[in-house]
Formats: structure tokens, C-alpha cells, sequence
């Protein structure tokens, strides 16, 4: 093993790992308690809502995949449709072309904290308030606010003041941001949290019914009453520099619940491993393996300009299928089947050759030519689109007032294993609903203001999310969990460290603390959606006659500032029951706990 900038946590207890080390704590606190992976991954959740509120929030996205011991995988549904009125006539009528990056009109249905409660209902054993009272006491009593979100604050103050004074009141309490590393309260938001336990608690003393209304009290109680009495008078400022009246209605978040679905698989080298449907970008993921699987990457060097060219290239390939097909199966017809098939993919590795391609190149699948078409029409259209900062964030050394995503890995005593990556409803996205402590999402942003493709606009349905938690099972009996925020890049990053992992045999953090790099080459997910031909980003620890080769093979190689690209956490439970888990050591904020 090669030196790592901390030691890979080993137990056969549990473990927990998060981006963020209070977090990571109060869910192996949950463990040490008694409770299961289900339980500690909620009390996680809601934690990081309140110590990373410009990368969360309850009123955000939640898509987990879990597995239960000796129980097929599945997904946890948490990602809120378009609302009713959300229609590509009503937001062109706005003077729109492309969805707000921030405001009323990118927001969709809340679906994070349905999400969270579906989870704890049907698979913890732990009562509504013993998981929320970690969340509720730091938003309370507060916690030691990080730099990047005093930072955040700081950047947004001016912004707050004039145009969100909800926010001000909340992130700027007297008036002035708050300073590093002191402590930061939200006591609207804790008590947002205690009064849904106190509805929980009236329903008596059985732990489901308590957070069946729990559920109920979000979705026609208190919370839906604030947002809809805000709703009903609010005309808010947002990315686009006009102010935009929202289209959630109360009927909307009465309407929808969070649900449970299959994963996606595909088998690659001994693992098989599960994403989402294609109404998550998990599935390019699967497609960058399909394609590799056809190359070897095993005579390449982990860190050589040959195994980052072809894995760029890979990518570049996923990704532009990604936008051309992608979207909710519950409203298009997605052609998974052949856009994972073996001998698909086998052409698709012939289109790697020797230099980097700069063309946008979506595969050709019969009965859907007209969206690779669209695809590539739109990305034309778009390249050199006006430098505007895009509404989620990458990378360390990028600006403070972009939102983000936290990723949480759980494994318990019994081998349960939970993968989640909450994103949404941060500070930056809305106004705080007054009186609740927490703003709205951004989600919509996904969408396209065009007809027929499976990512237009369309009421009830499911924004394409960047949002991509993997767990992987190989035949040997390891079981392994993990994710990344990062926008775009989440699966960048996560198929990279996979690959070493599998390949090359690195360990959890020995792959977490290698090199990263990145593609920036197809149309990004959020606004103002830029597609950048061609142009990839590394990390300076590849050393420059890495990064001088990879631009000799015509790839446009932008060098980002050193630890600053990634923030993977991983959890594995191995054959023998010897529990491992890993947290990046970049922006030094996740960590991994476990005995």
C-alpha cells in the first residue's frame, strides 16, 4: 500500500462515513446505540442539513440505494417531480429559454425529507425523535460553522439583504455573516424538526405511525401551509436577474410521496454494480464500463496520460448519451437495454482512438436517431455560451456561491448497507420559507425548455438529476458503497476510483487520495448548461509530463489547484466480515468512522 494521508478505517462493527466528520459522528453514534445502517444514515442525513446548509437542504433531492442482508438491492425514490403548472408554455410565456440556475421557478416538489422518513419507516427501528434529536440539538444549540459556508454566507450577504430578506434573517442574524468556526444556530429550522417530531408523538406511540405523520404534517401540515402562504405572495430575484413568481402549489406536495424502485445493473469484472434509472445520471457510469470493458486497462498505468486518455474518452462517449437519452422511464421510453448491450458497446470502444475528440457523439439507436440528433443540435448551439457561474459546484477552488451535494455510506453489524447522496435546497437555490428555516430547491434546472425530449419540461415529471450513489457486490462476497458530490462529475470521479480499485488494486483511501481529473467536454447539467469541446480538468499530482502528453494528444488540459478535485467517501464489508470505509482528504471536511 502506498502512503495515504490518513488510515483506512477497519472494524467488524460498523462504520459511517460522510462529508462531513459531525455528520459521520452522530451516525456511528446511532450504531453504537443499538441502531441499524437505515437509522444512522437518516440521523446523518438530516445532521448534514444543518452543518452543510449551502450543499443541502430538507426541502432538496434524495436518491439512496440500499440493500438490506440477504434482500435484493433497491433505490429510494426522493427526487420530487415538476409541479402541476410547470409547463414549457407557462416558463417561455416568463421570457425564459433556459431554466433559472436559482429561484421559485427552478424549484420542483420537496422530496428529501419524504425520502429520509420512507427509509426510517419501513427499515430502521429507531423513533422519529431519537434520529432527529442530534440535528435538532445542533441546529439549536449550533454547531462550529465551516469556513466555506461562512464564506458562502459572506459572498451572499448584499444579495440576501436586497433581494431574499427571509435569508438574511436566517444566514446573517444582526446583520453581519457569521465568522469561521463559530457557532452558527438556525433555531427556526430546529424547531421545524420538533415540531414534525411533536406531530409524530400525537399520533401515538408506534414508531410507524409516528412518522407516517411526520409525512403527513410535511405534506399538509405546518410545512406545506409556510410554503404555500409564501408562495402565494412571493416574487422572487433569481440567476436570471429578474424576478419570477413560483408554480409549486400545496396540491403538489399533498400529491406526491417518495417511493422505492429497482436499481440498474451491469456486470463488470467480477462486480456487479447498481445505479438508478435513467432518471439519475447513474447509468453513464455503467455505459463508461461497458465501453472499457473492451480495452485493457490493466496494462495501462493508473496514472499514465494512456489510462487517462482512454477513461476521458470513455466518458466523453457516456456522457453524450447521457443527454441525448436520458430521462424519467415513469414518462419516456429510455433504451437502457441497447444502450448497455455488449455489442453496442463494442463499436462505441472503436470510437477511441489515438487523440482526444472534440465532437459530440451520441450513439445511434434505432427508433430514437431523432433525440442523438436534438442532442447534437443543442450542443452546437450552446458551445461558447456566455461565461455564467453554473449553480453547483466541483471543485475545491471554484467560487464560494455555487450550491453542492454531501454523499453518505453506512454499513451495519448485520451487513445492511446504505449509499445516499442529498443534494437541493441549499442556501444559494432560494429564500428561506420564513418561520421554517430552510429555502426551497433548484432542481428544475435539469429540464429543457424544448419539446420531445425525455428531459423537457413536463408537469410530474422527474428532473434528469446529476444525483448517482453506487453500491457494488462482487462474486467473492464483497459489498461495497460508495459516492462523490460533484455535480456533472460525480460519476467521473467514481468511475475512476472503481477502476483503480478493480484494476490496479488500490485500496479505499490509497484511490481516494490518488490524482483525479475530469471531463468538462459534453453540455452540463446546470445553468447556464455550457458544453466546454475537449476540455478536461487535472490535478497537478499527475506531474507535467502527464499533463504534457495528454495535451499532445489534442486535449485542452486545464491544471486545477493541488487537493482540489473530488470529495469521494467509500464503505466495503468484505467476504470475512471485516468492515473498511474511506473519505477523501480534500476541502478537510469528510471523514470516515468505524471500530
Amino acid at each position: 500500500m502506498s502512503f495515504t494521508t490518513r488510515p483506512e478505517i477497519r472494524g467488524t462493527f460498523g462504520v459511517v462515513t460522510s462529508t462531513h466528520w459531525i455528520a459521520s459522528a452522530v451516525g456511528m453514534g446511532i450504531l453504537e446505540r443499538g441502531g441499524n445502517a437505515f437509522d444512522a444514515a437518516v440521523a446523518t442525513a438530516i445532521t448534514l442539513q444543518v452543518v452543510e446548509p449551502h450543499l443541502n437542504g430538507p426541502a432538496g433531492d434524495m436518491p439512496a440505494i440500499f440493500q438490506k442482508v440477504g434482500e435484493a438491492v433497491q433505490v429510494v425514490c426522493g427526487q420530487g417531480p415538476a409541479p402541476a403548472a410547470a409547463t414549457i408554455e407557462h416558463y417561455r410565456a416568463e421570457g425564459l429559454t433556459l431554466i433559472p440556475g436559482s429561484g421559485l421557478l427552478a424549484t420542483v416538489i420537496p422530496g428529501a425529507f419524504d425520502g429520509w422518513m420512507l427509509l426510517l419507516r419501513d427499515h430502521g427501528t429507531f423513533s422519529l425523535r431519537d434520529v432527529l434529536a442530534p440535528a435538532i440539538g445542533y441546529a439549536r444549540d449550533g454547531h462550529p460553522i465551516l469556513p466555506r459556508v461562512a464564506n458562502t454566507i459572506a459572498g451572499l450577504a448584499d444579495y440576501f439583504a436586497e433581494h431574499w430578506p427571509s435569508s438574511a434573517e436566517v444566514w446573517t442574524p444582526g446583520g453581519a455573516a457569521p465568522e469561521a468556526h463559530a457557532l452558527f444556530r438556525n433555531p427556526d429550522l430546529a424547531r421545524t424538526y420538533e415540531r414534525l417530531v411533536e406531530a409524530g408523538e400525537a399520533a401515538g406511540d408506534d414508531r410507524v405511525a409516528q412518522i407516517d405523520a411526520a409525512r403527513s404534517e410535511w405534506r399538509g401540515g405546518f410545512v406545506a401551509d409556510a410554503v404555500s402562504d409564501y408562495l402565494a405572495e412571493a416574487n422572487v430575484m433569481d440567476v436570471s436577474e429578474t424576478s419570477h413568481r413560483g408554480v409549486l402549489t400545496r396540491e403538489d406536495m399533498a400529491g406526491w410521496q417518495a417511493s422505492y424502485e429497482d436499481s440498474l445493473s451491469y456486470e463488470y469484472h467480477g462486480w456487479t454494480v447498481h445505479k438508478t434509472q435513467a432518471w439519475g445520471q447513474g447509468p453513464v457510469l455503467l455505459q463508461a464500463l461497458a465501453i472499457l470493458k473492451h480495452l485493457d486497462l490493466v496494462a495501462m498505468d493508473p496514472m499514465g496520460a494512456d489510462f487517462v486518455h482512454v477513461v476521458i474518452e470513455a466518458i466523453k462517449l457516456a456522457y453524450a448519451d447521457r443527454e441525448a437519452y436520458y430521462g424519467d422511464p415513469a414518462q419516456s421510453d429510455i433504451p437502457m437495454e441497447y444502450l448497455l448491450s455488449d455489442a453496442y458497446n463494442a463499436d462505441r470502444a472503436t470510437l477511441i482512438g489515438a487523440t482526444a475528440s472534440t465532437d459530440q457523439r451520441p450513439g445511434r439507436v434505432p427508433g430514437f436517431a431523432h433525440l442523438s440528433d436534438a442532442y447534437i443540435a443543442r450542443a452546437t448551439r450552446d458551445f461558447g455560451v456566455a461565461d455564467a457561474a453554473p449553480q453547483e459546484p466541483t471543485m475545491a477552488h471554484l467560487t464560494e456561491k455555487r450550491g453542492d451535494t454531501v454523499h453518505i455510506d453506512v454499513i451495519d453489524a448485520a451487513g445492511n448497507m446504505v449509499a445516499a447522496t442529498p443534494s437541493g435546497g441549499w442556501l444559494q437555490s432560494n429564500p428561506v420559507i420564513p418561520g421554517l428555516g430552510f429555502p426551497l430547491n433548484s432542481r428544475a434546472q435539469m429540464f429543457w425548455l424544448e419539446e420531445g425530449l425525455p428531459s423537457s419540461l413536463a408537469p410530474g415529471r422527474r428532473p434528469r438529476t446529476t444525483l448517482t450513489p453506487s453500491l457494488a457486490e462482487h462474486h467473492d462476497g464483497r459489498r461495497l458503497v460508495f459516492g462523490t458530490p460533484g455535480g456533472d462529475q460525480q460519476d467521473q470521479w467514481q468511475l475512476i476510483w472503481f477502476l483503480r480499485l478493480v484494476h490496479h488494486g488500490f485500496e479505499l483511501q490509497e484511490g481516494m487520495d490518488a490524482p483525479l481529473f475530469h471531463s468538462m467536454h459534453f453540455q452540463g447539467s446546470f445553468y447556464p448548461r455550457e458544453a466546454k469541446p475537449g476540455e478536461m480538468m487535472v490535478e497537478p499530482a499527475f506531474g507535467t509530463e502527464v499533463i504534457a502528453d495528454l495535451r499532445s494528444r489534442g486535449h485542452t488540459v486545464h491544471v486545477a489547484e493541488p487537493w482540489s478535485v473530488g470529495r469521494l467517501t467509500a464503505a466495503m464489508r468484505e467476504a470475512n466480515g471485516v468492515f473498511r470505509a474511506a473519505a477523501t482528504p480534500r476541502l478537510m471536511q469528510a471523514y470516515a468512522v468505524g471500530r
